[in-house]
């Protein structure tokens, strides 16, 4: 049996991206922004298992399947099940799959815990989604006793409808939480980031950049941002390799400017309290501050 992996206490997030395919095509997807997709090469489920069970884990702190598309993984179910009963699991997805099925095969008290938001995030998406469809699935589960929130990104485009949609998920006592567009459109630079230049810049510098999320990849390999992550970048090693530790340090970076948005946003820890984001960045060329 492998040794055990300690995750650091200050982590505020272990996401297990199972795969980066998906059944949607999202034209302003952030998956795409830094890299190509990565539907090919994922772990399969045993393996997936044998992974995520060698975590040791701070109090209340889950690992969240993700992707793409988590519930497309071929092994989705069989990943699940196949976890030690004290991991706890979260599950973001855009819940296009059969809810009568799930609910067979995964309890409401396996996504459950004591948190001040839900364990499964379904995302809405009105460019490639049919919102009755998706309330009716919400509240079916919701009813089933899954806590369950839907979340709708501001994009430009979409706003009226993101907001319409949520007024009638609230008249309906469903939970609907809206987070900013992070991308550029129309030549318009959207989200709020904590270093001015580090996203869709052209100059590139070297920082020192740490992070404060397990970051997991479709082949088990550990990035430390997304952006090294989508383009399969300087990963830090696999979870699968015996010898495997988390090194919680600082490391140099070539690529500041080039950040995805993910990383440097301002945002909520998972004690949902502001002003977090999921690097810390210093030692920056050629910076002039927040």
């Amino acid at each position: 049996m492998s040794p055990a992996i300690a995750v650091p206490s200050h982590y505020n997030y272990v996401a297990a991206f199972l795969t980066l395919a998906c059944n949607l095509k999202c034209s302003y997807c952030i998956n795409h922004l830094s890299g190509p997709a990565q539907k090919k090469g994922f772990l399969k489920g045993e393996e997936w298992i044998q992974a995520l069970n060698r975590l040791e884990l701070p109090t209340d702190l889950p690992i969240t399947l993700q992707g793409g598309e988590p519930t497309v993984h071929p092994h989705f179910y069989q990943i699940v099940k196949g976890l030690r009963e004290d991991i706890a699991i979260d599950l973001l997805t855009n819940l296009q799959f059969n809810p009568i099925e799930f609910s067979k095969i995964i309890s409401p008290a396996r996504l459950k815990r004591d948190s001040q938001y839900a364990s499964i995030r379904a995302t809405y998406h009105p460019e490639t989604m049919a919102w009755g469809s998706l309330l009716e699935k919400v509240i079916w589960m919701k009813e089933k006793g899954y806590a369950i929130t839907i979340y709708g990104i501001l994009h430009p485009r979409d706003q009226v409808e993101i907001l319409r949609a949520q007024a009638s998920a609230q008249a309906l006592g469903v939970e609907f939480k809206t987070k900013e567009f992070l991308g550029e459109y129309e030549g318009q630079i959207y989200g709020s980031y904590r270093f001015q230049g580090a996203v869709f810049n052209k100059d590139i510098s070297k920082c020192l950049c740490k992070t404060s999320e397990l970051l997991i990849g479709v082949d088990g390999n550990t990035y430390r941002c997304h952006h090294d992550l989508y383009n399969k970048f300087n990963h830090q090693g696999n979870l699968l390799d015996k010898s495997f530790a988390i090194n919680d340090s600082f490391k140099p970076c070539e690529r500041f400017g080039n950040c995805n948005p993910c990383d440097v946003k301002i945002k909520n820890n998972r004690h949902q309290q502001w002003d977090h984001t999921s690097v810390e960045i210093k030692q920056i060329e050629n910076y002039s501050g927040i």
